[in-house]
């Protein structure tokens, strides 16, 4: 493709986008595909000889649209939201244009050395500590998500917790257990069988009332193997849980931790950003004074595209022990100096993407203040949501509701309340998802997306009401 035709083709591309965008609130929610339908769309084989550039626009349309769910849609109030907007969209192919390889600080000093400012700029705007920044001692370092992010906080506690053995000798089988609450993110397990501890070495804490992981509970658990001779490695606090988004009390559970020697990671994936807005700063309490790693995702409700999670530590060399490898061929004067930061020993790929230029575009374009703004337009209409369904006396609010997370039932059976889910989502207006809280099966709103205003939070309300009494049928 000469330069000519990738000007004309990426003009028809944003275009393409732009113009999605546009139309994407006239668009189903979710897709009515079936299993397999895309695939027997497309050729069983790759073309022989090139295709024009339009066509694959041309399959966008006819395919690859119909066939999917669109989280870009200002009804998407499932999962957490996924942010596209336009300034990151438009850095990711600021990134893809570029094409750097950011392994090393010399094959990339730019894609190092902004990653570094933009990170340490991050923890400035939700009140991280000094530690938590290069200048303090710490750093953060760009992950596709918070699994990945937990993963890597779970190899630096186990090197630190091991004197360094973890690196050389591997996990001793059976000493090591590691602690989160019953309610925190189902990527924790697999960071424990990818490590070598295996599913058996987690203690899942019971929680509170407000779902948040019990401190008292969590001394017990840690007591008890201690006794036993296991070693207390590291503790996971949530802030913001995946399903309800409760708010692990970090600054109880780290004097736990403290009294252990156990490492402390806090997953702030969803609500870490909230801290943002000085109202809501309180999200962070104690990880200032307690948290060894911390993580959140910009990519979740900072308008930032997949991938991007923040991943702070404020002891760098328990990580890059670990993970450092250093072979002939990528040995230079700058990694030598120790001078510099190679990012490749903060991550488990040893190439790595420009991924900074997002955030560093979305924060040049909106501002703090603009970002504080679309937070706080969140919080404001999800209060809103949770007022109206606490105003009707046909449902149930479940769980505290201090974001933009809320999740509730209809006063009536589990099948019910999944009928009631089933008939909103397939009107193709909004798309909710579900939870289990305190074994009843809830329905559950997230609200942060790009394109979503009030009206469209409104409009769920107004089919839930709707559909209550159609689903429910005669008294």
């Amino acid at each position: 493709m000469t330069a000519a035709q990738f000007r004309a083709h990426g003009r028809a591309v944003v275009d393409w986008v732009a113009d999605y965008w546009e139309r994407v609130e006239s668009l189903p929610v979710r897709s009515s595909v079936g299993p397999g339908e895309v695939r027997a769309q497309l050729p069983a084989e790759p073309p022989e000889t090139g295709e024009p550039f339009e066509a694959l626009l041309a399959d966008m349309d006819r395919i690859v649209v119909p066939g999917s769910t669109h989280w870009q849609h200002p009804g998407f109030l499932a999962y957490y939201p996924s942010g596209a907007s336009g300034p990151s969209a438009l850095a990711e192919l600021l990134i893809s244009g570029l094409g750097v390889q950011g392994m090393l600080w010399q094959t990339a000093p730019a894609c190092t050395e902004l990653e570094q400012l933009v990170l340490d700029w991050l923890a400035g705007l939700i009140g991280l500590p000094e530690r938590f920044t290069f200048a303090g001692g710490g750093g953060g370092v760009v992950q596709d998500g918070a699994s990945t992010a937990m993963l890597i906080a779970l190899l630096a506690a186990l090197q630190r917790a091991s004197r360094g053995q973890v690196a050389r000798a591997g996990v001793e089988r059976g000493r090591y257990v590691v602690y989160t609450s019953a309610e925190a993110n189902c990527g924790f397990e697999k960071a424990t069988r990818i490590t070598g501890l295996g599913s058996s070495a987690i203690r899942f804490v019971d929680t509170r009332a407000d779902l948040s992981m019990d401190p008292t509970a969590l001394r017990t658990a840690m007591a008890h193997d201690a006794a036993a001779g296991r070693t207390p490695a590291l503790v996971m606090a949530t802030i913001g849980t995946t399903s309800t988004g409760a708010i692990d009390p970090v600054a109880l559970i780290g004097p736990v931790c403290r009294e252990f020697d156990a490492w402390l990671h806090v997953d702030a994936a969803y609500a870490g950003v909230a801290a943002m807005c000085p109202e809501l700063r309180w999200v962070n309490d104690g990880v200032a004074d307690f948290a060894d790693s911390y993580a959140t995702n910009p990519h979740k409700w900072l308008l930032t595209a997949l991938e991007f999670d923040a991943c702070y530590l404020a002891d760098r060399s328990a990580l890059t022990d670990v993970l450092s490898v250093l072979p002939e061929y990528l040995r230079n004067s700058a990694t030598e100096s120790g001078a510099v930061v190679d990012y490749r020993d903060w991550q488990l790929p040893v190439g790595r993407r420009f991924r900074a230029l997002k955030l560093w575009a979305v924060i040049r374009w909106y501002g703090a203040s603009g970002l504080r703004e679309h937070i706080r337009y969140s919080v404001s209409a999800a209060q809103q949501f949770a007022a109206w369904v606490e105003a009707d006396d046909r449902f149930d609010v479940l769980a505290p509701h201090p974001l933009s997370v809320i999740c509730f039932r209809l006063r009536a059976a589990d099948d019910v309340n999944r009928a009631l889910l089933d008939a909103v989502n397939a009107t193709g207006r909004v798309l909710l998802s579900h939870t289990m809280v305190r074994g009843q099966f809830a329905l559950r709103v997230a609200i942060g997306g790009c394109a979503t205003r009030l009206e469209h939070v409104a409009t769920a309300w107004q089919l839930l009401s709707e559909w209550a009494d159609i689903v429910a049928g005669p008294n």
